[in-house]
């Protein structure tokens, strides 16, 4: 394990910067060694979500407006290069979990003096470099999970079957959600959902939204009206759903969501799309509708481990997320376009598109 002294003073890694609306370019930056409460980590693997995808089309992402060039991707995971000093008592598997790490995206492997590498404390199995970097988003659907009071064996309801829709998905069955339901545009996400274990039912949402807001208030009563039938057992009468993600940022979604929720429920926002949007308030206010709002995660980590690495039942395989895989920054123009795609050109479903660096 290096120390800071063992080292050049700075070193140049290469990094795929943003200076604008599919503007990538592969440039050398300078960074410093670790300071005393800091390590050096080199990326392994980095997967594109949709915030990457809208700063890297429009160079912005709802309000979030880019100003200066922008070295994209937070979804990472790493190895261990460098630190100030070596302290016996340093755990390098719970330094993510106290927040000192200048991105606390990167998630650590520890690493012992024989550079062997070793779970966490209390932890049996090691995740690999691509679970790593799906721990990030893996965090937002804990965060939005916990801010929504889940019900043990209570009915949820997801609204966007892409990586985040499905992790909420999976993490609404590990907090003992008795039925979950899924919706998309795209009939290959439902199906891989259902087929995977992220939700035990799915149906695909229909594309015509309407023009005028009557028309499209209609639309969303409609798709909401089908999503409760899909809780229809033994000749009951459909009903709605005690929690409700909105995973997609799109206005006609969140206004289903809204219709979808049952009386006394929550309706967790979750993607981050159009900004403004007109929404059906007093169908929320008359039969008390929270609406709850989130924004990625916070200290989500160490809990992210111990669940990847406890072999849940409820937990699906989540590097099944992992569709599409490139080689080296130089290829990252390539992998944003194929993440911004739904299937690729032999027409396999495109979900996590993820970019490898250095050795495994």
């Amino acid at each position: 394990m290096p120390h800071a002294g063992d080292t050049d003073p700075v070193c140049t890694p290469k990094a795929s910067v943003l200076h604008g609306a599919q503007d990538l370019r592969l440039e050398e930056q300078s960074v410093d060694p670790p300071g005393p409460v800091e390590l050096q980590i080199a990326t392994r693997s980095t997967g594109i979500c949709g915030s990457d995808l809208h700063y890297h089309r429009d160079y912005r992402n709802g309000d979030l407006i880019v100003k200066e060039p922008l070295i994209l991707g937070h979804e990472s995971a790493g190895l261990v290069i460098g630190i100030d000093a070596w302290r016996e008592d340093i755990t390098f598997a719970r330094v993510y979990a106290s927040g000192v790490l200048p991105n606390p995206s990167l998630i650590i492997k520890e690493l012992c003096k024989t550079n062997s590498i070793i779970p966490p404390p209390g932890v049996t199995k090691i995740v690999s470099y691509e679970l790593g970097a799906i721990l990030e988003p893996l965090g937002v659907a804990m965060h939005a999970t916990k801010r929504a009071q889940m019900i043990e064996g209570g009915s949820t309801l997801i609204f966007g079957a892409g990586a985040v829709g499905l992790l909420c998905g999976a993490m609404s069955r590990v907090a003992g959600s008795g039925k979950v339901v899924i919706t998309d545009i795209l009939a290959e996400r439902v199906d891989f959902a259902v087929k995977n274990g992220f939700a035990h039912a799915g149906f695909v949402v229909p594309g015509n939204y309407g023009q005028n807001i009557d028309e499209k208030l209609e639309s969303a009563r409609e798709i909401a009206r089908l999503a409760c039938q899909m809780q229809t057992t033994n000749g009951e009468p459909p009903s709605e759903f005690e929690r409700v993600f909105e995973c997609t940022g799109v206005e006609a979604c969140t206004q289903s969501a809204i219709y979808a929720t049952r009386a006394g429920g929550k309706a967790i926002i979750v993607g981050m799309g159009t900004p403004i949007q007109t929404l059906p308030l007093a169908a929320a206010l008359s039969r008390e509708v929270d609406i709850v709002g989130t924004f990625r995660y916070a200290n989500t980590y160490p809990s992210a481990i111990s669940l990847v690495a406890s072999n849940n039942p409820m937990l699906p395989d989540l590097e099944r997320l992992v569709t599409h895989r490139f080689h080296g920054l130089e290829r990252a123009p390539a992998a944003f376009e194929m993440a911004g795609k739904a299937s690729d050109e032999q027409g396999n479903l495109v979900l996590k598109v993820v970019i490898k660096t250095g050795e495994e």
